[in-house]
């Protein structure tokens, strides 16, 4: 037997209902929520929250920062990109300005040496064929001295093309080169500053944070989401329409909604409704059919609706 408590919640739950079901009017109530747009941030990396520094229900503006990842790693990364385009800078800068005098007096030092050893080793070679026409010296003894006098060419062939090197600078393809290592590293610091500033969740709208799903020294993964906002400057109602209402229905027509609790009627207008129809949901039910196809459709709500809590059920009146 039901209790005096429980009949009169039944009777209270049910009025609505049978009033519009007494005028044959069932099929124009559409029953459904009171919804904002949400925004949902989440988090960049795995890491360590370390900041929480606004409150769940706080008012916010776009930019504000709502959670705090940690950084150190990230930080580290960016101190590497950031000494590996120092470095490619400098080769450029170094292969542009050309070489230092210094550099240049040493080539040519090592020129006139490898000339002078060169010149000894060509003046032993026709000194030691004329002995070898005495017989003072061997043929292995002059064959000796030739190897070494053309080993002494090469030496100073080398020191002369060095030389001409450093004095015609760098080519345009290793400065290309260089320019194309200096872009590759700047982009890598931009890349590595960006997923450090990623780190500092922010609000990307304004309006009200309604959930942050982890607490302060948690880890949390990759694309979990961090921080759930409420936007938008009025709440919406989130309806469900009965099928035999659809056809009658276009975005614009004019939808009553009442809220749950109160008297007050709110007149919105149809701003959307799928083509697709889906079951009732369980708190969309009426008293007669447990399961009927439904379109989920969405009411447009005046500016004094601005102040209305979401989540409140409604029920709305089609025409």
């Amino acid at each position: 037997m039901i209790s005096s408590f429980k009949a009169i919640a039944l009777v209270t739950a049910l009025l609505p209902l049978a009033v519009f079901s007494c005028d044959g009017q069932e099929e124009n109530i559409a029953l459904g929520t009171l919804m904002r747009e949400r925004v949902v941030l989440t988090a960049t990396a795995n890491a360590i929250i370390i900041g929480l520094p606004v409150a769940e229900g706080s008012e916010i503006a776009a930019g504000d920062i709502l959670v705090e990842l940690e950084d150190a790693l990230q930080q580290a990364n960016l101190e590497v990109a950031m000494a590996r385009l120092a470095e490619a800078q400098a080769d450029l800068e170094r292969m542009q300005s050309g070489a230092r005098t210094q550099e240049i007096a040493i080539a040519e030092a090592r020129v006139e040496g490898a000339r002078a050893v060169f010149e000894e080793a060509e003046a032993t070679v026709t000194r030691n064929r004329q002995l070898l026409e005495t017989g003072i010296i061997t043929q292995a003894r002059l064959d000796q001295n030739v190897a070494a006098r053309d080993a002494a060419l090469a030496d100073f062939t080398s020191a002369e093309q060095s030389l001409n090197e450093i004095l015609e600078g760098a080519r345009d393809e290793d400065i290309r080169i260089a320019e194309a290592h200096v872009r590759a590293a700047e982009a890598q610091v931009a890349a590595e500053r960006t997923r450090l500033e990623d780190l500092t969740i922010r609000a990307s709208r304004d309006g009200l944070l309604d959930s942050l799903p982890w607490n302060m020294g948690e880890r949390v993964p990759m694309g979990s989401p961090v921080a759930v906002l409420l936007t938008g400057d009025r709440p919406h109602a989130r309806i469900y329409v009965p099928e035999p209402a659809r056809v009658g229905l276009t975005i614009g027509d004019p939808i009553s909604i009442q809220l749950d609790g109160t008297e007050e009627v709110f007149e919105g207008e149809m701003s959307w409704i799928s083509n697709e129809p889906a079951f009732t949901p369980y708190y969309a039910l009426n008293r007669e059919q447990r399961s009927r196809l439904v379109y989920l459709a969405e009411v447009a709500l005046p500016p004094e609706a601005a102040s209305l809590p979401v989540g409140v059920p409604v029920t709305a009146i089609l025409p």
